[in-house]
């Protein structure tokens, strides 16, 4: 066991870390207005002068647990009209494809615990064009792509800084910090660099009253004191000059209204930029910085070294650099022995960044809203309307944690299908936290009465795919197979809280019980002709392959746990065949429903398409050959006789059902036909329509891009799909980049790219078909090739080509950085990679939110399943 491993089973190392949000502004915690517009209450304009109610935003932040301490970095290039004191991006309606950050930084590493953490942060030397980013963006149409800044020209100079701020723990509150800055340019070039500390506000509210202080202790030390934090220092060289003021806002500038002291949030901020006498003369407050005022010689460097402390030190400093290259060792440790069976060196690249950004892309993340809606004792009450507003109907919800969350600048809030997939991926490096996020999620403060899990803050209420199983399942074996025993205890609690979720499903997103669900719009935005997330009218109601197929997945999860748990406890047997009879009736009503009136299959098309029922008991089908259609393939599971012969109630059961309802039997489960070694196969698909899907999906001028399974057939390129509703004739056609309707918002676009989150779902699922057919079983890929593999060979070239989109190709390009010649090439650039939120069905570029959308981290457990297949 290496020394991190050791540290994961010792309390308090994840006390402290990568926890501070990236963007706190814009977001539905923040928001207090009349109409819920949330962009426009809070702005990035206002960022700096006002004191958050409900976390904390800065550069590269880390924080303590509970967020009553914060440390980040300011820097100002002597041009700039503010310090840069935060990651700058547009607004939902700024830019031409929704929110998105216009600034390049990069999580180059990370440990489980933050006991080593390194992050880029890539700041030009001329002024930063805020103003050209949001007139260009504004004037583009959403047919164009986004402008970034890489595209100003503005880093072709090499006139930027590459600023690498590193942490590492001599002990779990006694935090090294090392802050490096390169000067890319030809010429010396001035910058001011500042260090930040300061307390979340939360004194301010008339909740708690308390309030902490720091002030300037001498000798290169920065005093603090909190009555609830063991952390008490801020050491710094003394090269530097401390400036102290209030983490209060400055309501004079945001409000023309009078503030509560002359040395608000952005006095540091004023004082730098433009003398103000806005820090305090004597030097204390509730947050402070120290200053350096550098110049950073041509093409050389310079290094800060600060400390964090809960301890009194005679010389803070002293043997600093033997302290950090210790925990640089330690990681390096850690990770040698995770990829111990990857030779690749740009794979292992590849993974450790994956890692590294899913680790800080944890947040501390608080929102209580019952609070939210009654307002605080100290301020003026909310508008009346938010009771009538969003997420009144979530008066429970009260989350004060850890979260991990898909991206702390586009998206700073945590999503439930999104965390369960984060899940699987931080499971192979820390499965007590992934375990913990999973049961998180299910608790009584978070999930309704009603049993619906809560989406994310911006619509609680929204239908998310039911995922959580599924990864609960997985991260459970992931936990067995690193420690050697599995964690049954985990796996009965979440059980019960599932179970809860399970009935939500089956009574509300199946009105008429006939076993076909209406999830909504399940997080897939654009991927039908209008927004399914809204009520159709005249009281029809839409039928939906994803969502049913979503269900049947689901039920096959809850299954197989059942069956895991009643190795230990038969009392899940009868839970066992439960979920048995739900996944048949599903996959009846699915297959077959209603004969006569048209199934979710289509005969014709030999495709899976969601369909109207409109009041008077008529079927419309929407024949869209998009990712709904591909979903059945996910619910699969196989059976060993193994597992029957160990619970003989469960097969007595079992037999009964199938003797009682032979249509479902012979029509779905294929239960019948034993595959070698004695398997049985639960599936939506019977052989043939299975071959069908996957000749589909498996054709290149159909599914199947260089980079992985598209959301969309590309045949629609030049012949789009039409349907007419009121009058108005809507079309679906092939856009393999960001979106071009303003569908559900249309931001993220399921109309031709590629999302790694389902290709991953899809390569399992082969995988085990691949279990019941055996290497006998073999379809053509690609389709039409004349080469013929196996299901999981099929599912290992997916995997490649999804690791395309990352890995050099052979002239060394990565596609996921696009076409720009200098993310390509220059090496303070080529080797730097970004996790995008989705990517161009063509070309392989990110596109979407670009830092680290979680699930994309998947990417590293690809890389695993390469090399170890």
């Amino acid at each position: 066991m290496n020394k991190e491993q050791e540290r994961l089973q010792q309390p308090g190392w994840k006390k402290w870390g990568s926890y501070v949000s990236d963007r706190q502004w814009g977001t539905v915690r923040e928001d207090y207005s009349t109409n819920g517009d949330a962009w426009n209450f809070t702005t990035h304009d206002m960022a700096r002068s006002k004191a958050w109610r409900w976390g904390e935003e800065g550069i590269a932040g880390i924080c303590d647990e509970k967020q009553l301490l914060c440390f980040s970095l300011a820097l100002w290039n002597r041009k700039d009209p503010i310090l840069k004191e935060r990651f700058f991006g547009l607004s939902n309606d700024q830019g031409n494809h929704g929110e998105d950050v216009k600034e390049l930084y990069y999580y180059l590493d990370a440990t489980p615990t933050h006991s080593y953490m390194k992050m880029l942060y890539k700041y030009p030397q001329q002024e930063y064009p805020y103003q050209w980013l949001v007139g260009e963006n504004g004037r583009r149409s959403k047919e164009q792509e986004e402008f970034e800044i890489i595209d100003t020209g503005i880093f072709n100079n090499d006139e930027y800084f590459d600023v690498f701020v590193e942490y590492a723990k001599a002990s779990p509150e006694d935090i090294l910090v090392k802050i490096t800055i390169h000067n890319r340019g030809k010429q010396d070039a001035p910058l001011h660099v500042l260090p930040t500390v300061w307390f979340r506000n939360t004194w301010a509210w008339g909740r708690w009253d308390y309030k902490p202080s720091l002030w300037d202790a001498g000798a290169g030390a920065i005093r603090l004191d909190h009555n609830k934090m063991a952390v008490q220092y801020l050491y710094h060289d003394g090269k530097g000059e401390t400036m102290f003021c209030e983490n209060e806002s400055n309501n004079q500038r945001l409000y023309n209204y009078p503030g509560v002291t002359p040395y608000a949030k952005d006095g540091i901020n004023d004082h730098i930029i433009h003398g103000a006498p806005t820090v305090n003369p004597e030097k204390k407050g509730t947050k402070a910085a120290v200053h350096y005022n550098l110049t950073v010689p041509a093409q050389g460097s310079c290094t800060l070294q600060l400390r964090l402390s809960d301890r009194q030190l005679e010389n803070p400093l002293e043997g600093f650099d033997q302290l950090f290259n210790a925990q640089v060792d330690c990681a390096n440790e850690f990770y040698r022995d995770i990829q111990k069976d990857i030779s690749n060196e740009d794979e292992r690249l590849v993974q450790r960044q994956a890692f590294a950004g899913m680790l800080w892309c944890k947040q501390f993340y608080s929102y209580k809203v019952q609070q939210w809606l009654d307002g605080d004792p100290a301020g003026p009450p909310p508008p009346g309307e938010r009771w009538n507003g969003r997420n009144k109907n979530w008066k429970q919800l009260y989350n004060e944690d850890i979260i991990s969350v898909p991206d702390k600048w586009e998206f700073p809030w945590y999503a439930a299908w999104d965390l369960a997939f984060h899940c699987v991926t931080i499971a192979m490096i820390d499965p007590d936290f992934a375990k913990q996020q999973l049961m998180m999620l299910t608790e009584e403060w978070y999930m309704n009465p009603s049993g619906e899990f809560p989406a994310y803050e911006w619509a609680l209420g929204d239908v998310n795919p039911p995922v959580h199983a599924g990864a609960a399942y997985r991260v459970f074996k992931q936990d067995a197979a690193l420690k050697g025993k599995k964690d049954y205890a985990f796996l009965e609690m979440i059980f019960h809280k599932l179970l809860i979720n399970f009935t939500w499903w089956v009574n509300r997103k199946d009105s008429n019980g006939s076993n076909i669900f209406e999830g909504g719009f399940l997080g897939l935005d654009n991927i039908g002709a209008y927004d399914r997330g809204k009520p159709l009218p005249g009281g029809a109601r839409e039928e939906q392959a994803d969502a049913t197929s979503w269900m049947a997945m689901y039920a096959l999860n809850m299954l197989h746990i059942s069956l895991e748990l009643a190795t230990f406890n038969k009392v899940y047997t009868s839970m066992a065949t439960k979920f048995f009879e739900h996944f048949l009736y599903i996959a009846g009503a699915m297959a077959s429903m209603g004969e006569g009136q048209g199934g979710l299959w289509d005969e014709e098309e030999e495709f899976y398409y969601d369909q109207i029922r409109t009041v008077d008991n008529r079927i419309i089908k929407l024949k869209i050959n998009s990712m709904v259609g591909l979903i059945p393939l996910f619910a699969v599971e196989v059976i060993n006789k193994d597992t029957l012969d160990n619970n003989p109630e469960f097969e007595k059961h079992m037999s009964w059902f199938l003797r009682h309802r032979p249509d479902l039997a012979r029509l779905v489960s294929r239960w019948y036909e034993e595959g070698k070694e004695n398997k049985h196969l639960l599936s939506l698909l019977r052989g043939h329509r299975m071959k069908r899907l996957l000749k589909r999906m498996l054709n290149e001028k159909e599914f199947l891009s260089d980079y992985g399974v598209r959301s969309l057939s590309k045949e629609y390129q030049d012949n789009p799909y039409c349907v007419k509703e009121g009058g108005v004739e809507l079309t679906v056609g092939y856009t393999p980049g960001e979106s071009n309707t303003y569908t559900y918002g249309g931001n993220s676009n399921w109309r031709g790219p590629v999302w790694v989150q389902m290709n991953f779902v899809m390569i399992e699922s082969l995988r085990k078909f691949h279990y019941f057919y055996s290497d006998d079983f073999r379809i053509e890929y690609p389709t039409g090739s004349g080469n013929y593999l196996s299901l999981k060979e099929v599912g290992t070239a997916l995997a490649g080509r999804l690791l395309k989109i990352f890995l050099k190709d052979e002239n060394g390009r990565r596609p996921v950085a696009g076409f720009n010649e200098k993310m390509q090439t220059d090496p303070h650039f080529k080797d730097l990679v970004l996790f995008h939120e989705y990517f161009h069905g063509d070309n392989g570029k990110g596109l979407g939110a670009s830092h680290q959308t979680g699930w994309t981290g998947l990417i590293a457990n690809l890389i695993k399943m390469k090399n170890n297949p």
